[in-house]
């Protein structure tokens, strides 16, 4: 479950992710109509015939488990005097999906959104439709996210093709270790890569360069954040193969040399900066 925020009119209300559906804080919008009693708010909704047969025709659409036998009871009784409807009472009698509680300090009565919208025009109309103009911007800046995200990991996948399939340069772009860098005993795991592609230790750096803030990778091109993520998973398959510092050293030096020359002008990855 995961939570997101929006604001109406000066109400806070908690959009719940709850199995890939957005489920609303019932309890957070009948704070607009009074900002105490909210479960009071929800029962006399919950009252209402109108309100039974909405969420009892939406569990038929929706939830194959749903108890339509209770629903028709339920149907019967609503809007008469003596009945009384609470969350707790609706989603164990006819085992809903459309209307959750959560406890803990966040939590509350939870609607699907197809619900919740209902909720707020039972409230007001008006307060409704600010409340879908904030929602659907909500789902508008998500949906830009996600695209600069797909968009992103589209073009690492065509630079790691590029990568396979690009022959090695004449011209090297790390330089080739020497003899002692090779035969040197590197304690961490973690500086291999970057002595394989800087030539140097992350503490070597560290000593070289005293008033820069954080490490080495901080100040890493993008294309040398691209090798090294692909030198990482490249030394775990090295290391389950019980091959040797000395030689997983010599041949993520190589990888790093044929890499970095196949992006240094690979024009994909520019278009990115």
């Amino acid at each position: 479950m995961e939570n997101q925020k929006i604001n109406v009119q000066g109400s806070e209300i908690s959009i719940l992710n709850f199995h890939n559906e957005d489920y609303i804080s019932l309890t957070d919008l009948a704070r607009f109509k009074e900002r105490i009693n909210t479960d009071d708010i929800i029962k006399n909704w919950l009252r209402n015939r109108n309100t039974i047969e909405l969420l009892g025709f939406w569990e038929l659409i929706h939830n194959s488990n749903f108890k339509s036998v209770e629903f028709d009871g339920f149907r019967k009784q609503a809007g008469l005097n003596s009945f009384t409807m609470t969350p707790k009472k609706w989603i164990e009698s006819t085992n809903s999906i459309g209307i959750i509680s959560k406890s803990g300090r966040y939590g509350g009565t939870f609607a699907h959104r197809d619900i919740a919208f209902e909720f707020a025009s039972w409230m007001s109309i008006e307060f409704k439709l600010y409340f879908i103009k904030e929602f659907q911007r909500l789902k508008e800046d998500e949906n830009s996210r996600l695209k600069l995200d797909w968009n992103l990991q589209r073009t690492l996948a065509k630079i790691n093709y590029h990568i396979h399939t690009d022959a090695i340069k004449e011209n090297l772009i790390p330089p080739e270790l020497t003899r002692h860098q090779i035969n040197f005993v590197y304690t961490s795991e973690a500086d291999l890569p970057n002595v394989a592609l800087f030539g140097k230790t992350a503490q070597e750096w560290r000593n070289e360069n005293p008033d820069n803030n954080g490490n080495i990778r901080d100040y890493a091109t993008l294309e040398q954040l691209v090798v090294l993520s692909n030198m990482e998973s490249i030394n775990a398959v090295l290391i389950h193969q019980q091959i040797n510092s000395r030689e997983r050293l010599i041949q993520l030096n190589n990888i790093a040399i044929s890499q970095m020359k196949s992006l240094i002008d690979n024009k994909s990855l520019r278009k990115l900066k």
